[in-house]
């Protein structure tokens, strides 16, 4: 597919290239507009849940975080001014139909819970951005009818978790735009702060819904013995890119630049949150401005940086390291933004319109509710350009990347500890504890792997076999022969403690790292039992993470045998030159003084397997411990998962080791230890093969502590 003009090649360090860039993505929608400009179709016909004409309105009200920001800045630049409102009269012509009942094209009225509560949204932040434009100089009979289409969201029931902002924003863009009293919404706003504020996990994090709480888990359980049933949906443990920048903490920043006079405690309040959210939230991006791809809407791409540019757009002062000053906020939205430019020849059609996918069209990952036109939701993060060009933001000089300190960072709301080691060559996470409990495609691989990675991405199933089901950092499980397989989802509270690495030349500790430790059951039956434990890279092995799994098996008789699966990260298959496949290393030997990234071929003994290709290594090498008993043989291989599968790449290869397990007795447990090796390109370190044949040992001891006996973890030699 063709890389986009004035995006693909922009060089996106200046305003002026952020509005040939918004331009560029913006005008190709001009040619998919309805004849009286309240609907954009696209070409491509895929389905979402909910119907056409909403579809068709998402292809309408989401290019307006940018055009409406446009809009904004277009007052005060009269240099772009003109183009700008060139670019955007379609817009400012099409809300005046679309909320016209009489008309044919009329978006339909908001019902319960229905898809235009999320675009009432977008339409109301375009009022607020851009009032004059949107609303005051409509005609009086428009007014009305986008008044009255918007107050149809009040009253009606809406999804407990992050669309509650939709009509928080809705009722906002009424009070402040359209003149309604303020105390005449402020109810239906409050009701749905309360919820809001109920996501709230700490250190300026929030859930996308519900928390699911030990309490509550027992009562689940309780209730699935009862109904002796398990497919309820019920509550999860959800924390992802809705958090910050696709709606949570993206939200509370708007609210913060619009309400602050109207709502100053609560808008005092989200400037708290928005000051220890981003301690953590910018380790999530690399040195290239690469996001590490977690959890579901990944097709919005960009919006990954968004809470960067509401960062700005709300000019909040007192920020801790490393946005602390503008230039660095500018660093990081600016990255990413020339990150996704630089990977974009495979996102957009020949017509110039965004696919469905990540770094290339891909359905499997999409999610039930992404119509054609949902991917506009990135222009999320060019909300940048409502401020001018003499705002600080744009004459501050781009602040460099800041070096990881620490390396490892547990950050508990999210359950998981990013990994940056400035020794090391990969940037990832650890994942424990999450997990979303309705219906989602994908939904284990979106929030359940182990570890997540800004550059090889992570896979989502394309069926039941094992090679379908793509394992990439997860440990499958079948009791049945191989035949069906269950991977990590729905799992206890974690726990948290630390490793400490031991020096070659003493007994003595040099480096303690944070580590993550959860429990769960591959079926709810619990004749399985798993207890894993992330250790993160370390001072000493800077590009190698350690899992830990301890299994306790059921009763003799209810199991025959067990094949477990674990897998490394995925990486490209694609080879250099001429060649088809990549080589078989017999001898590592055969790679010479090659740095990874230089050198290709896959080598696999009956201790570890390796791949080498212009991405990097992805290796895996990995024990099993067994009580007396049991009768366990181990193999590696490099697993051929199908096409497609990965976000990132679409072939790869995924390091495996292979477990199965026979002869049961009463009581027997299984420890299983997988140390996982990667090292991405471009390389922050120049490294070879050595780095891979110096592998780490790890030792799980009982010592005494306050609160009796705990686990004591040794990484050493």
């Amino acid at each position: 597919m063709p890389a986009l003009p004035h995006f693909s090649n922009n060089p996106l360090r200046t305003r002026e290239d952020l509005i040939r860039a918004a331009s560029a993505i913006v005008q190709p929608l001009h040619n998919q507009f309805s004849p009286d400009k309240a609907f954009i179709r696209l070409a491509s016909s895929t389905g979402a849940h909910f119907d056409e004409g909403a579809a068709q309105l998402e292809g309408f009200a989401r290019p307006l975080w940018v055009v409406s920001a446009l809009l904004h800045s277009a007052e005060n630049d009269p240099t772009h001014a003109a183009a700008i409102r060139a670019l955007a009269q379609p817009w400012i012509d099409g809300i005046a139909t679309g909320t016209d009942p009489d008309h044919p094209e009329y978006w339909g009225t908001i019902v319960d819970a229905g898809q235009r509560m999320v675009e009432a949204e977008v339409i109301a932040c375009a009022l607020l951005f851009a009032p004059n434009a949107f609303f005051h100089s409509q005609e009086t009979r428009v007014r009305g009818n986008i008044v009255a289409w918007l107050r149809a969201i009040n009253g009606k029931p809406m999804p407990v978790n992050n669309w509650r902002w939709f009509r928080v924003f809705t009722n906002l863009a009424l009070v402040l735009v359209a003149g309604v009293p303020y105390e005449e919404l402020k109810p239906e706003m409050e009701r749905d702060f309360v919820v809001l504020d109920s996501f709230y996990l700490g250190s300026g994090w929030s859930g996308d819904g519900p928390w699911l709480t030990p309490e509550a888990e027992a009562e689940e359980e309780r209730e699935s013995i009862r109904t002796r049933r398990r497919d309820k949906i019920g509550c999860g443990r959800q924390v992802d890119y809705y958090s910050g920048s696709f709606a949570i903490q993206f939200s509370q920043l708007l609210y913060v630049k619009f309400a602050a006079d109207l709502d100053p405690e609560r808008a005092e309040r989200y400037r708290g949150q928005a000051r220890e959210f981003g301690r953590a939230f910018w380790r999530y991006f690399d040195r290239h401005g690469q996001a590490i791809p977690f959890g579901r809407s990944l097709t919005y791409r960009f919006a990954c940086g968004a809470y960067f540019s509401a960062l700005a757009v709300a000019g909040l002062s007192d920020m801790p390291e490393p946005l602390a000053a503008p230039g660095e906020v500018k660093g990081f939205i600016l990255r990413h933004l020339r990150w996704w430019a630089a990977n974009s020849q495979d996102i957009f059609y020949p017509d110039g319109t965004m696919n469905i996918g990540y770094l290339y069209p891909n359905m499997y990952m999409a999610e039930d509710y992404n119509s054609p036109q949902s991917i506009y939701w990135s222009l999320k993060s060019l909300i940048v350009l409502m401020l001018g060009n003499t705002d600080e933001f744009w004459t501050s000089d781009e602040a460099a990347y800041p070096e990881f300190s620490p390396a490892a960072e547990l950050v508990k709301p999210p359950t998981q500890i990013l990994c940056n080691h400035p020794s090391g060559n990969h940037h990832f996470l650890l994942s424990a504890g999450q997990f979303v409990a309705w219906p989602m495609k994908a939904n284990q691989a979106k929030y359940s792997k182990f570890a997540y990675s800004s550059a090889f991405g992570f896979s989502v199933p394309t069926g039941p076999l094992i090679q379908q089901i793509a394992p990439d950092s997860t440990l499958a499980i079948s009791r049945d022969g191989a035949e069906t397989w269950a991977v990590k989802w729905k799992c206890s509270s974690v726990q948290y403690t630390t490793a400490s690495v031991q020096s070659s030349s003493s007994d003595r500790e040099v480096e303690t790292v944070p580590v993550a430790r959860v429990e769960w059951r591959p079926w709810g039956d619990g004749q399985v039992v798993v207890e894993t434990t992330l250790i993160p890279p370390t001072s000493r092995w800077p590009d190698w993470h350690t899992r830990i799994h301890r299994i306790r098996l059921g009763k003799p008789g209810t199991l025959e045998s067990l094949h477990l699966v674990e897998g490394s990260f995925a990486i490209s298959r694609a080879p250099r030159g001429n060649e088809r496949v990549l080589p078989i290393l017999s001898d590592l030997n055969e790679v010479g003084d090659q740095r990874i990234g230089e050198a290709q071929g896959i080598h696999t003994n009956s201790t570890s397997t390796l791949v080498l290709s212009h991405a990097g290594a992805s290796g895996v090498v990995g024990t099993a411990r067994v009580s007396s008993g049991l009768n366990v043989t181990t193999e590696h291989e490099a697993l051929k998962p199908d096409s497609n599968t990965n976000l990132i790449a679409q072939r790869t290869l995924i390091p495996v080791v292979k477990h199965e397990v026979f002869d049961f007795e009463e009581g027997n447990e299984l420890e299983l230890v997988t140390h996982i090796f990667a090292a991405s390109t471009p390389l922050s370190h120049e490294t070879g093969i050595e780095g891979w044949l110096d592998v780490p040992r790890v030792n799980v001891r009982v010592r005494a502590s306050a609160d009796g006996e705990e686990d004591f973890i040794l990484l050493h030699d």
